[in-house]
């Protein structure tokens, strides 16, 4: 079974029209997957909200979240994908959109609340939004993914590894069993070490689980690090794990923070969109590999 590889993932900030936001542009030009995490500025909303906020459900002026939105979907060119918005509940929920799923009853599922999504369908646009939770974005080298949005009980109960592992298994038939170790994985803005206080039984309860590596001192813990350990545990390199490494407490200018600003603000989203499933650089890479597998056949006295 052939393997399909991507680009190592990296993460850059970019403008795309009016919108700010972190993406990966190698990946784009070689799959035509689009993933995004926006920044705050770039939108319609006013007062706490200003500019870019893509929440609903924070208080804000719904018109001018709509209008953001769809500059959102303007910018990175999704204005016809269905967009699928799930209700975020901070839990562990993961759902599945396939082939066989019907999308008009998918989206009264989705408003029950999950807070991952798995996509193994193209030109189907999945948003989440967070503002100090930690958005990761999942892609395997067959055009699926899944985007996740992961607070702290989202982390301990291993959600990013639940998605991960609702991909392998779509992917078994198509890039085989060992499918997990081909992913890029993605960390967006979140609330980092030196910021995220927490009670000492939480504290304690992640380095149990998770090791002494989450440990950022007393009442302190590495959401991304234990994160990182639990997906590498799962069979995901290090090398495909891309944290960005900014914090949302500390960079309210360029992002929303809930924590740092009282819980009245707005909300940045990741966005992930699949334009196609098989591009140029698949196409050749998968022509190169067949035809070394052709020569390592070839008699010796050819």
């Amino acid at each position: 079974m052939t393997t399909l590889v991507l680009p190592y993932p990296k993460l850059a900030k970019g403008r795309f029209a009016s919108i700010e936001a972190y993406s990966d542009e190698a990946l784009f030009e070689a799959t035509g997957v689009r993933i995004a995490f926006t920044c705050r500025k770039g939108g319609v909303s006013k007062g706490s909200y200003e500019s870019l906020n893509l929440g609903t459900h924070v208080g804000d002026f719904k018109p001018d979240v709509l209008e953001n939105r769809n500059r959102v979907r303007e910018a990175f060119s999704t204005p016809e994908a269905p967009l699928l918005v799930p209700k975020q509940v901070h839990g562990d929920t993961v759902l599945t959109v396939d082939a066989q799923t019907d999308l008009l009853n998918f989206l009264l599922e989705i408003d029950k609340g999950a807070d991952g999504l798995v996509i193994d369908v193209p030109r189907v646009a999945a948003l989440l939004c967070y503002a100090d939770c930690v958005p990761i974005i999942l892609v395997s080298p067959s055009g699926c993914f899944a985007v996740v949005h992961a607070g702290w009980r989202g982390v301990m109960n291993t959600i990013a590894v639940k998605a991960a592992l609702h991909m392998a298994q779509l992917d078994e038939r198509k890039i085989g069993s060992k499918a997990l170790g081909s992913y890029n994985v993605y960390f967006g803005p979140h609330i980092r070490r030196e910021c995220f206080e927490t009670s000492e039984e939480l504290h304690d309860s992640f380095v149990d689980t998770f090791g002494k590596s989450c440990d950022a001192g007393y009442r302190h813990i590495d959401l991304a690090q234990a994160l990182q350990t639990q997906l590498v545990q799962a069979g995901i390199p290090p090398e495909r794990i891309c944290d960005l490494g900014l914090c949302t407490v500390c960079h309210t200018d360029e992002f929303f923070s809930y924590r740092a600003e009282n819980g009245v603000t707005g909300r940045m989203e990741h966005l992930l969109f699949v334009r196609r499933r098989l591009s140029l650089y698949w196409a050749v890479n998968v022509f190169l590999k067949i035809l070394l597998g052709v020569l390592r056949a070839m008699p010796s006295h050819w």
